[in-house]
């Protein structure tokens, strides 16, 4: 009994369909183009910001390492 009931339920979570595939919808077209805009927006809080904090670490780091040492 429990595994006519398992095959009955795979074949409802693995069907597909035939032929060729969905046109993209409306709905589709817009909840990609807002994610693409999401990322957009990442980048300019995360990756920005990450970069900027890099370059300033190295900028200290060569500062550091080839400034004059005591002159007495």
């Amino acid at each position: 009994m429990h595994k006519r009931v398992e095959v009955f339920c795979r074949s409802f979570t693995m069907r597909q369909l035939k032929g060729k595939p969905r046109k993209e919808s409306w709905k589709d077209k817009r909840e990609r183009k807002q994610a693409m805009l999401e990322a957009r927006q990442q980048v300019t809080t995360v990756v920005v910001p990450t970069l900027l904090l890099l370059v300033a670490l190295i900028v200290l780091f060569v500062y550091v390492a080839t400034r004059p040492g005591d002159l007495e």
